[in-house]
């Protein structure tokens, strides 16, 4: 019986597998694209209630303020009059709970005097270039999962999968989401204690998104979807210190790749670990590999499954909170970010469940996805530690990019629920740059190992 159950097991699994292989939207779905659903999937109308607007191209060229004048510079808010609408507290809970994710009510409970979310008229200011919506049109009848849904075939310098059909399909379009090709900031990642006490590390970061390569293709991709490379220009106990990461499609087939550098050592190391639930050590502890970009690399060790949609409360258009004129402090709070300085709208967003396969290995037994429905891009993630209770909660507050035109993060902020601290990434408020893409692609060998021992900047 053992036996026979064992083969039925496989017949099973194979069947998934190449079901998952073969998918793929049909002509007569694509169309949708052009019709009733936006170029990458969204819903163009608006919701019943009149909270939701109709999406009609996003963010124009004429919505840029005229004070943005150099690439690279912070983006002044192109929306300066709107006001919140109201404002969700403890004492009001109830009434927008449902809206809010668990992990969001859980932070009114961690700190119910001092946890808001003030909310603002929904603006679908979602946009993008018109080649990655050709892109995505163009390769909605092409792209499959394969490998078991590790990787996919038949997309390229677009979303691979704008209907999605399952989580794994709704999971990757926030993974290859369109983020520019080429980017330079410089940034801090700040770990805040439970009194508020804080030290920035500060780093310059550079990234080539080669999925969205203009000379490239899918044929020219090598399994390599981005390249990232990082240096530590304080505090002095970290300066010097780099890291170069080569972002794998297929990462069961070829695992990331990543190397360091030490200054005080002088060498550069292979960094074979730096995935799933490996730690941080800048944020102390705080966050691990994974959870970089609200959600990275590799998806085999969960089962995902697409929930359905949701209308939630997410952090949109939060152009203030990138303000050069706010200092950290003016920021960084006990517990949470100051919620004075945010931003939220009413969206509709992708539910997105992954559950730890049996016998996979993760500090998260489960994580839960909420993907704006505009851009693909993760909004909120709640993260459940391995008794199945709620233990992490991340908030990325995005904005529109408009240079690019894509909806990106301003900064992203992960809450700690049981260490009552929090870890920010992307901080740059009282840097020299945001974030510039006016630079040209360098070559790739830019990216090789022996980059980490250069001092000099390109």
């Amino acid at each position: 019986m053992l036996k026979k159950q064992t083969i039925i097991g496989g017949l099973t699994a194979l069947a998934l597998a190449t079901q998952m292989a073969v998918a793929a939207v049909s002509p007569k779905e694509a169309e949708r694209l052009k019709k009733d659903l936006t170029p990458i999937g969204a819903e163009k109308a608006g919701n019943k209630a009149g909270t939701i607007p109709a999406w009609t191209g996003g963010l124009k060229q004429s919505d840029i303020p005229k004070s943005y004048t150099t690439r690279g510079q912070h983006y002044p808010n192109p929306f300066p009059g709107d006001k919140p609408q109201f404002v969700i507290t403890s004492s009001n809970l109830s009434k927008y709970q449902a809206n809010l994710t668990p992990g969001q009510i859980a932070l009114f409970k961690a700190y119910p005097k001092t946890f808001q979310i003030p909310v603002y008229k929904t603006r679908r200011s979602g946009s993008l270039p018109q080649f990655v919506y050709d892109n995505t049109i163009k390769h909605a009848t092409t792209a499959k999962l394969n490998n078991g849904g590790n990787g996919f075939t038949g997309a390229y310098a677009g979303f691979p999968f704008p209907i999605p059909k399952n989580g794994l399909e709704a999971l990757w379009n926030h993974i290859v989401r369109y983020r520019g090709e080429y980017g330079v900031r410089k940034a801090a990642g700040v770990p805040v204690h439970r009194n508020g006490n804080y030290t920035p590390v500060i780093t310059q970061q550079e990234a080539f998104f080669k999925y969205y390569d203009p000379n490239g293709s899918e044929s020219t991709l090598d399994n390599i979807i981005i390249y990232y490379l990082a240096f530590t220009t304080s505090p002095a106990r970290l300066a010097g210190g780099s890291v170069l990461v080569h972002e794998t499609l297929d990462q069961v087939k070829q695992p990331r790749q990543a190397w360091g550098y030490n200054a005080g050592q002088r060498r550069v190391r292979r960094a074979p670990n730096l995935a799933y639930d490996t730690p941080i050590s800048a944020a102390d502890g705080l966050i691990v590999a994974d959870d970089t970009d609200m959600y990275n690399g590799a998806p085999d060790r969960y089962n995902w499954k697409l929930v359905g949609k949701k209308e939630i409360y997410i952090p949109y258009n939060n152009y203030e909170l990138i303000s050069p004129k706010l200092k950290n402090d003016s920021i960084l709070k006990v517990g949470h970010i100051n919620p004075d300085h945010t931003r939220y709208e009413l969206h509709r967003v992708w539910v997105v469940e992954g559950t730890l396969k049996k016998g996979e290995r993760h500090i998260y037994s489960k994580r839960v996805l909420y993907l704006d429905e505009d851009s693909w891009g993760a909004a909120v993630v709640d993260q459940y530690d391995g008794r199945g209770e709620l233990w992490r909660v991340s908030m990325a507050y995005l904005l529109n990019n408009y240079d690019l035109p894509t909806t990106w993060t301003g900064l992203d902020v992960f809450h700690d629920l049981q260490a009552r601290r929090y870890y920010v990434q992307g901080l740059a408020n009282e840097e020299r740059q945001y974030v510039d893409f006016s630079k040209a692609i360098p070559a790739e060998k830019y990216f090789k190992p022996s980059a980490l021992r250069r001092r000099g900047r390109r």
